[in-house]
């Protein structure tokens, strides 16, 4: 007998810029796998946040040197039956997720946080989670997966 599926937890971030606020690892403590979005400016935030969970991430902008070198710019998997892609700025994106059966498409660059289904492919900036931009909240996002490949997203405003 097959276990079933309850739910996964991907706990997403983006534009740490060298700063991994205690609330954000308070949020992303438990999820399955964290999902980078790019603009970690020093690799110290993938072992902090690796000793949480697995991470996956790709190279922002601002992310420069032979660590950042190693990132992907793309990073596609799958969780759960759930086809994932993470890119740092949306923009850059060169394929179409509903044609290439992506489900979600996670990405950062702008630092305003927004969740928005277009065509059947939940798409998810997380926000910044690093230092405060303009009038931009601080956030972070998740989105759980669960059985039949389905999916929820959301924001989460760090005070």
């Amino acid at each position: 007998m097959q276990a079933q599926l309850t739910s996964l937890r991907v706990g997403l971030i983006s534009d740490t810029h060298r700063l991994l606020r205690p609330q954000a690892l308070d949020h992303l403590r438990g999820c399955d796998l964290i999902v980078h979005a790019g603009d970690l400016v020093t690799p110290d935030a993938l072992q902090v946040l690796g000793e949480l969970a697995p991470v996956k991430a790709v190279r922002g902008n601002n992310d420069r040197g032979d660590w950042a070198l190693a990132l992907p710019e793309v990073e596609r998997f799958e969780l759960g039956g759930v086809a994932f892609l993470v890119v740092h700025d949306l923009a850059a994106l060169a394929i179409d997720p509903q044609r290439e059966g992506v489900r979600v498409v996670v990405s950062g660059h702008s630092h305003k946080p927004r969740i928005e289904e277009r065509g059947g492919v939940l798409f998810v900036n997380p926000g910044s989670a690093g230092p405060r931009r303009f009038s931009l909240p601080v956030a972070l996002g998740e989105v759980c997966v669960s059985a039949g490949g389905q999916v929820a997203g959301r924001i989460i405003t760090l005070t």
